[in-house]
């Protein structure tokens, strides 16, 4: 059972959910016409044959062959329309419902790419694909399906018991007895079901998350030879899976069997009270034959209702997952309207007073109006963060491993918000900076050169679409690239392969360093970007990243400190503490510090290699 399931009632998710998909309720009223209409005929067939019994063939004249043709042509008319009516009512539902979900499904990926590095990171990636594609064509399948009969047995229902009292409200009594039972049946399992299919949404979002890692994985696993450790990971998650499937399954076979029980016993009570209603002369032979045609119309809708519940319970689950998501309110939000850009011209940093720490339980849960606790805050790794770095100045971050180094950088470009005191570019604070703004005056080159599935020259132009072949060229040259870039197999319009796999880790890192290039930030943050380079490469590069730098903010997060050689500024980090700040030579000059240590280290380090 998850906590999430059992906090919100059906009713509730229902009604939230169509609160956040006003396309749902377009037309509605239009649909449940249709709907009755295209019932209409199957009530029809009972009456028509009532009337041919009794008038057609039992008339007082004997059998009469044009009461019966009468009857006959009214009745193909009657189901020519139902026909129509069943055509139009589909249409209508399957279009407002992909209209709707789509919504969903749009409105959901969005929001999670709103929700910060750290919500995203504390949810595994394969659990939050699942909410965009499994919850949501959950949902989808039921609208289509189970919308359609939900509307089709509430109109077949509604019309059969006005057409059943009509005949013998004796006769009615005794089917709603007979089933009166089952509501109180289904209410019970309706409430298993709500916890069953909750578990069953939670544990498909597991497998898929353990099937993504396995295939992204795939070269580590290969590597240590784990492969069987990971197949019984998967194993684990499929047989979860499996099982909660079962559960879900195995009490929704039970609610179906009584429905199937009262179904018997409405058919027999009816044959057996008919029999003596028409002994009594109350009932004719049309009218008794009628009646049981009348009664599998209703017993239909009802057995189906069961079996709807099961897939209505599925989506349900599936909608509170994705309400659930939709829920998280984005602890770095994009102030919008009300926001501010940057001034034009250079831009300068202040980190003032700036405190980090990184959430010990799952981020984004207090403030997201749930009524659950705020997070609570594990050890500090920044601490006291107050410092100034002018316009126009290359300056370079380093320090050991965990030393808050690359915090630094998410800090500086919203990718997280400080645990207190701010961080202002050009004077004005980030959290009133608008993103558009932001995203358009500071790039960020992460450690990782993360590509997509396309070719390079495609993912260069993520950050200038209307850069030309020319351009492109043009770009790779000024960075001493095209050399590299010709000795591709097509040229820059090589595929590069799912996260850019089909490239080495350096020339993955190439591209990066192009596509931050031609964005022509006026703040560029490069978090490690060149640690993966050889040291060829290197050189190359920072030859070329000395010309692409000058003239604008440069923040490099060091990990080889021939990076911090040639900036303006050192800032030497610790334990979340600047406790070193000055030029590269004036740094070096104390062996016994910080830096003068790391810089030993480096040395010798690169002299090994």
């Amino acid at each position: 059972m998850t906590t999430a399931v059992t906090r919100a009632s059906t009713w509730s998710t229902l009604r939230r959910g169509l609160a956040i998909s006003p396309e749902l309720r377009t037309g509605l009223a239009g649909t449940l016409g249709l709907a009755v209409l295209a019932t209409a005929g199957r009530v029809a067939v009972p009456v028509a044959i009532q009337k041919g019994i009794d008038s057609g063939l039992r008339g007082p004249h004997g059998a009469d062959l044009g009461v019966i043709t009468g009857i006959v042509a009214v009745t193909a008319a009657v189901l020519l329309m139902t026909m129509v009516c069943a055509y139009l009512m589909n249409v209508r539902l399957y279009t407002v419902s992909e209209t709707a979900l789509a919504g969903i499904r749009t409105r959901t990926f969005r929001h999670i790419h709103d929700l910060s590095m750290l919500h995203q990171q504390s949810e595994r990636r394969g659990s939050l694909v699942s909410r965009v594609t499994g919850d949501v064509d959950q949902m989808s399948q039921f609208l289509q399906y189970g919308g359609v009969t939900l509307l089709v047995s509430f109109g077949q229902l509604t019309i059969t018991t006005v057409v059943m009292a009509l005949y013998s409200w004796q006769l009615t009594l005794v089917v709603y007895a007979a089933f009166a039972p089952v509501v109180f049946i289904i209410r019970f399992f309706q409430r298993r079901l709500t916890v069953a299919y909750g578990a069953v949404r939670v544990q498909v979002g597991t497998m898929l998350a353990a099937v993504s890692e396995s295939v992204v994985g795939a070269a580590v696993i290969r590597a240590y030879g784990v492969r069987g450790r990971t197949e019984s990971r998967l194993d684990a998650a499929i047989e979860d899976n499996r099982s909660a499937q079962f559960t879900a399954l195995r009490t929704s076979v039970t609610s179906f069997t009584f429905g199937e029980w009262a179904s018997g016993l409405a058919t027999a009570g009816v044959v057996v009270v008919g029999v003596l209603l028409g002994a009594g002369g109350d009932l004719t032979v049309g009218q008794l034959t009628a009646y049981l045609f009348l009664v599998t119309l209703f017993v239909q809708p009802v057995q189906i209702a069961t079996e709807v519940l099961n897939e209505a319970q599925n989506a349900l689950a599936g909608w509170h997952r994705v309400l659930d998501v939709l829920d998280q309110r984005p602890d770095v939000a994009d102030p919008g309207d009300g926001g501010r850009d940057l001034p034009p011209g250079p831009v300068d940093v202040r980190f003032s007073q700036v405190h980090f720490a990184y959430p010990a339980t799952v981020p984004g849960r207090g403030p997201s109006g749930t009524g659950e606790p705020e997070p609570l805050l594990g050890p500090e790794v920044l601490s006291e963060i107050d410092h100034v770095i002018a316009a126009r100045t290359r300056v370079a971050v380093v320090g050991e491993t965990g030393s808050g180094k690359t915090t630094f950088a998410k800090l500086l470009t919203r990718l997280m918000d400080p645990t207190r005191g701010s961080v202002l570019l050009s004077g004005v604070p980030l959290t009133e900076v608008r993103f558009s703004s932001l995203r358009r005056r500071v790039v960020m080159v992460p450690q990782d050169g993360f590509l997509f599935d396309a070719t390079v020259a495609d993912n260069v132009r993520f950050a200038r679409p209307d850069l030309s072949d020319q351009e492109l060229y043009l770009a790779f040259t000024e960075l001493g690239l095209r050399d590299w870039v010709d000795g591709l197999p097509a040229g820059v319009h090589t595929q590069v392969g799912e996260r850019g796999e089909a490239l080495s880790v350096g020339e993955r890192q190439l591209v990066a360093l192009a596509r931050a290039y031609v964005a022509d930030p006026d703040l560029l943050v490069l978090d490690e970007a060149t640690s993966a380079v050889d040291p060829a490469t290197e050189v190359r590069l920072q030859r070329t990243l000395d010309a692409v730098t000058r003239g604008r903010t440069t923040i490099a997060i060091a990990h080889r400190l021939s990076t911090a050689r040639a900036a303006d500024e050192v800032l030497v980090v610790d334990r979340g503490r600047i406790v070193q700040r000055g030029p590269h030579d004036e740094l070096v000059g104390d062996p016994e510090s910080v830096y003068g240590r790391l810089y030993a280290s480096w040395l010798e380090q690169t002299r090994a290699s």
